[in-house]
């Protein structure tokens, strides 16, 4: 967190200080200033008459002074000096009319003024120095005019410690005036820091009560997603039933079936019963949320798998005149994975390959042995998606453009939900793009 003070800003704080300390002076001066006249009836009682008058005077001018200069809002220095300067002529008369006896009184008197002045000023240090210089001159003005000793017995008579009293108090300012310029700055930084805080925490309320109001919302979908997941697999358990159940009474006259009539029974009775596995794990609400998903491990054969894929979409490349090659290895390579799910993979991806080739394409599907890798490849000649498209083509969310200019959409479903299961299963799938056309290539471990 940051806070800057403009310079307006530290001046405009600084006043308010600096006047607050010049009411406090003034007003001593106002209510204290006249009471000096004790000394003077004390010590001058033949002069202590006129000098109560000159007194309540010099008070009254201050005052009014301090009046006008507050309602026009005037510079406080010229104000206090000003009330210094009266405050050093009287002194200064006094210092040089009164007796040899009391020159000490009157010139400390004089030079607790000037200390009292410099203790509770708030200005720069020169002014102080100017106060002290005008009250010397003023000393040595009414020394030649009034005064009947000589200078060395003004010296000896409370002259050095009135000279070295007033130098001395002009340092205080100096120290005064940095100190309460730097509260001044951390009161302006405190005040902006609760302000700027102040803010943030609002803000913070707000994102908040934002967070909260899209916690609900997502609460209430995520109900909604449940009951459609009930809902949607009550429906597809009891469509998949009557598949299962029609196929069932189909190949019950066997003997009345030929041969690719019972090969296409047995692909609808797999596919059925993959259906029923993947429909059971979507019911299962608990286990899709949680981080990891439970999955059916079994040893088998997964060109054997690739096979079984390779002939249920045969029959669909055909209808579309797309030429399907099949390169897949003769000999066993075991996996030990979730049968349905690597099914699944290679199901999407190869429907996927025909869906938007063109007539008349080939499709190679390939299965190797590559570092202790089974290798699933699909090499087709359909227009190319683009490496642009490669961030969208696996969002489930995005649709891809349409290339072919078919009334079939590119949508990045089946392709998500392939690389997902690839990576669930601890396998890995790549995708590539060029002006021959796409590839496709999945990896998973096999084992001895």
């Amino acid at each position: 967190m940051f806070v800057q003070i403009a310079k307006d800003e530290l001046i405009k704080e600084t006043s308010k200080k600096a006047w607050f300390q010049t009411n406090n002076i003034i007003w001593l001066i106002i209510l204290l200033y006249p009471v000096f006249s004790i000394v003077d009836y004390v010590y001058a009682p033949d002069i202590c008459l006129q000098f109560f008058i000159i007194r309540l005077i010099i008070s009254g001018v201050i005052f009014g002074l301090h009046g006008i200069f507050t309602t026009k809002k005037y510079d406080y220095r010229l104000l206090l000096h000003i009330s210094f300067l009266m405050l050093s002529i009287t002194s200064a008369i006094l210092c040089n009319i009164v007796k040899i006896q009391d020159l000490n009184i009157y010139y400390l008197v004089f030079a607790a003024i000037v200390l009292f002045f410099n203790l509770q000023v708030f200005w720069e240090p020169f002014n102080s120095f100017i106060q002290v210089l005008i009250a010397l001159l003023l000393l040595a003005i009414f020394f030649n005019l009034l005064s009947d000793y000589n200078l060395d017995i003004v010296i000896s008579n409370g002259g050095q410690f009135f000279f070295i009293t007033a130098l001395i108090s002009c340092i205080i300012p100096g120290t005064r005036y940095k100190v309460m310029q730097r509260d001044v700055r951390s009161q302006i930084l405190i005040e902006k820091s609760n302000e700027q805080l102040k803010r943030q925490n609002s803000d913070i309320n707000l994102k908040n009560n934002l967070i909260d109001a899209q916690y609900e919302q997502l609460r209430k979908l995520d109900g909604q997603k449940n009951s459609f997941i009930n809902i949607a697999g009550h429906d597809l358990k009891n469509l998949i039933g009557s598949i299962v159940m029609s196929n069932n009474m189909i190949r019950e006259e066997e003997n009345r079936l030929s041969t690719d009539q019972k090969e296409y029974a047995g692909y609808i009775a797999e596919s059925a019963e993959k259906m029923q596995y993947m429909l059971n794990k979507l019911m299962d609400v608990r286990e899709i949320e949680s981080p990891e998903m439970k999955f059916n491990l079994e040893t088998f054969d997964a060109n054997l798998e690739v096979m079984h894929v390779f002939r249920g979409l045969y029959e669909t490349a055909q209808m579309k005149n797309i030429h399907l090659t099949d390169n897949i290895l003769k000999l066993p390579l075991n996996v030990k994975l979730d049968r349905v799910f690597v099914g699944q993979v290679f199901q999407n991806l190869l429907s996927n390959a025909i869906k938007f080739s063109q007539t008349n394409n080939d499709i190679k599907v390939v299965t190797s042995l590559q570092r202790q890798k089974f290798v699933f490849e699909i090499i087709d000649e359909g227009i190319a998606i683009g490496e642009q498209e490669l961030d969208m083509m696996f969002n489930k969310l995005k649709t891809l453009n349409d290339a072919s200019h078919t009334n079939e959409s590119r949508l990045g479903l089946g392709l998500s939900i392939a690389k997902l299961m690839a990576q669930e299963l601890g396998g890995e799938l790549t995708y590539r793009s060029n002006d021959n056309g796409n590839y496709f290539r999945v990896e998973f471990y096999v084992i001895n």
